[in-house]
């Protein structure tokens, strides 16, 4: 084989491990946008909420959430907490995020938030029952299910989903 012919091979094979390393790495997911469908492509490091990822800078938080308007969206901040509420029902809380040593350490959405998400985590806020929602998800690695509801652990990826009958949140935090 000419020299020629192993530099050729040798980019090949390169440019395949490339495309191979970066199709295993999470695509991103704005909840208010995309249509993931795919339970294992998920991670919570590739979540965002209107913009805002996990270990975004409160001042970028304060920027994008508060300073900027979102169309149909009423903001509140609480201590640690910035609400997202419904303007047309705030009754509560839809969607939000909590900052910890100026960054974002924690977002959540409730089923108030299913009418402005896509994808998987619109099916998940529309279940009706802990097994509709590990049908959506996959079995979590480890929860805990009661009469008062279930609590499904999927700590690899960095969510919590709290079944509580009709109410259903998901919180996103750092995978562990």
């Amino acid at each position: 084989m000419t020299k020629e012919r192993v530099v050729q091979r040798v980019i090949i094979l390169l440019a395949s491990v490339l495309v191979a390393l970066g199709s295993a790495h999470a695509e991103p997911y704005e909840l208010s946008k995309n249509d993931v469908m795919e339970p294992k492509a998920i991670s919570s490091t590739e979540i965002s909420l209107f913009g805002v990822k996990l270990g975004d800078s409160e001042s970028k938080v304060v920027e994008t959430l508060v300073t900027e308007k979102i169309a149909g969206v009423k903001v509140e901040q609480e201590a640690t907490f910035i609400f997202l509420l419904d303007q047309r029902k705030p009754t509560g809380p839809m969607a939000g995020v909590r900052i910890q040593d100026g960054r974002v350490d924690l977002l959540f959405i409730n089923n108030r938030f299913t009418y402005k998400t896509r994808g998987i985590f619109r099916n998940v806020l529309n279940s009706e029952s802990p097994e509709e929602i590990r049908k959506v998800l996959g079995q979590e690695e480890y929860g805990d299910e009661n009469v008062m509801g279930a609590v499904m652990a999927y700590d690899k990826q960095g969510f919590q989903v709290n079944y509580l009958g009709k109410d259903i949140n998901i919180e996103f935090s750092a995978p562990r």
